[in-house]
C-alpha cells in the first residue's frame, strides 16, 4: 500500500490548523488517517509546529512519501538531514555529531535572519522619520507669493484708496464756501437793481422825448393856424 504523510486540515475557517498524519495515497486530504505523527499550526509565531520523530523515521523507512509541504516542515525541524545521513549508512553516533553541527548551523542561519528582519524594520523606520521631518518643515516654511498670481482683493482695495481720499479732497476744494454763496447774491442783486433803475431811466428819458415832440407839434400846428389867419386877413 503506497502511503503518504501529508497536512491534514481541523482548524475552523480563517484559522487553520493542521495534523500531520500517514494516509492511504488514494484517500482524499481529509480522509480517514492511518495515524497521526505531529501537527502544525502555521498562524502561531512561538512554537508552529510539534513532531514524533520515530514514528515519521519508521514510516520513512516503509516507504512513505511526504508532500512538499511536509517535507518543508520535516527539513525545518531536521529530520529530513537526519533521514538523508541515514540512508547513506552511518551509525548513530556519527548521525549524532552531524546533527550537532547542523543544529550550530541553523542557530547562526536564524540569527543572521533575526538580525536582517531587525535591520529592516530600523531603517524602515528611520525612512518614515525622515520623511514626517520633511513634512514638518514644508508645512513651517512660509509660502513665497506667486508672480503670475493676481494680487488678493485686499490689496486691490488699499490701492484705490488715496485716488479715492484725492478725488474726495478736491471735491471738498471745489464746494464753495457760503461768505462767498451770499457775496455772489448781493452782487447779483445789485446788478438786477442797477439794470432795472437804468431800465426806468430810459423809459423817463423816452417819455420825456416823446411829450417834447408832441409839444411841438402843437406848437407848430397853432403858429401854422396863426399864419393862415393872418394871411387870410391881408
Amino acid at each position: 500500500m503506497a502511503t503518504k504523510i501529508r497536512l491534514k486540515r481541523i482548524g475552523r475557517r480563517n484559522r487553520p490548523f493542521y495534523r500531520l498524519v500517514i494516509m492511504d495515497a488514494r484517500n482524499r486530504r481529509d480522509g480517514a488517517a492511518i495515524e497521526e505523527v505531529g501537527w502544525y499550526n502555521p498562524t502561531a509565531k512561538d512554537e508552529m509546529y510539534s513532531l514524533k520523530e520515530d514514528r515519521i523515521l519508521y514510516w520513512l523507512e516503509e516507504g512513505a512519501q511526504p508532500t512538499d509541504t511536509a517535507h518543508d516542515i520535516l527539513r525545518t525541524a531536521g529530520l529530513a538531514h537526519k533521514w538523508h545521513l541515514m540512508k547513506q549508512g552511518l551509525d548513530e553516533t556519527a548521525v549524532e555529531k552531524e546533527m550537532k553541527k547542523w543544529a550550530l548551523e541553523r542557530e547562526d542561519v536564524l540569527e543572521r535572519r533575526r538580525q536582517r528582519a531587525e535591520a529592516k524594520v530600523a531603517k524602515k523606520k528611520a525612512a518614515a522619520g525622515k520623511k514626517a521631518a520633511e513634512t514638518v518643515t514644508e508645512v513651517d516654511k512660509p509660502a513665497e507669493p506667486d508672480a503670475k498670481t493676481e494680487p488678493p482683493a485686499e490689496t486691490v482695495s488699499t490701492d484705490k484708496a488715496p485716488e479715492e481720499t484725492a478725488d474726495e479732497s478736491t471735491d471738498e476744494k471745489e464746494e464753495p464756501k457760503e461768505e462767498d454763496v451770499k457775496d455772489d447774491a448781493k452782487a447779483d442783486e445789485s446788478k438786477e437793481d442797477s439794470a432795472a433803475e437804468d431800465v426806468e431811466e430810459d423809459k423817463s428819458t423816452e417819455e420825456k422825448e416823446l411829450e417834447k415832440n408832441k409839444s411841438g407839434k402843437k406848437g407848430s400846428k397853432k403858429t401854422a393856424k396863426k399864419s393862415g389867419k393872418k394871411t387870410d386877413d391881408k
